[in-house]
């Protein structure tokens, strides 16, 4: 059936078939016995490199429990491009890195006006990729159409504006396919509330 498609699309352009996709945008797919492993490892090498840290020590975690970002913390960045395009760096990284989410999204609430402590926590999200870089994302085989969904939220997480930021992971049998960690618009007056709205977002996109 592959041929057959391949073949109509050669009457109408000019294709050429070049196997099976071992590169695509940054991501890298590697075969393997369960299904295929989607990586961005050489795209976040280059992004070390790019940045100055590829000697840099890892570290096991992306952010730090303790931590409590704020948009006053530390002297404002002289170079707050470069902390913007870090960012932005990031956020691509988590198509395939799931895992990073939730701090790639802390870091963003402060885009505006970037300070060296938050600068700090992007180095520290870097140096975890350094450690983890060769992990990725299995898409494996399996005949299960089981949806299954993760929720949760942290409860007044901001303490600039006792927001909470919710998160969700939802799998099709064994492979995560949509995951998300959100600052959310709304200030929840307990963390049966903060819960409830994150189960709402949830079910909005199981549906």
């Amino acid at each position: 059936m592959v041929d057959q498609v391949i073949a109509s699309l050669g009457k109408e352009f000019a294709i050429r078939d070049l196997g099976n996709l071992h590169y695509f945008v940054g991501i890298e797919v590697m075969y393997h016995p369960q299904g295929i492993i989607l990586s961005q490892q050489r795209y976040i090498m280059d992004l070390l490199k790019r940045i100055g840290m590829d000697g840099a020590k890892p570290v096991h975690n992306p952010m730090s429990s303790s931590t409590k970002l704020s948009r006053n913390c530390g002297t404002p960045m002289t170079e707050p491009s470069l902390y913007r395009s870090a960012v932005g760096a990031l956020q691509y990284a988590t198509l395939t890195r799931p895992n990073i989410s939730f701090s790639v999204n802390k870091v963003c609430q402060f885009l505006h006006s970037p300070t060296e402590e938050h600068w700090q926590a992007i180095k520290r999200i870097l140096r975890y990729l350094k450690d983890t870089v060769a992990h990725g994302l299995l898409i494996s085989k399996t005949t299960s159409q089981r949806l299954m969904a993760f929720s949760d939220a942290n409860w007044a997480g901001c303490i600039d504006d006792h927001r909470y930021t919710g998160g969700f992971a939802i799998f099709i049998g064994t492979n995560l396919i949509s995951w998300s960690a959100k600052k959310q618009p709304t200030i929840s007056r307990s963390s049966t509330e903060s819960e409830y709205q994150a189960l709402a977002n949830t079910t909005a996109e199981l549906v």
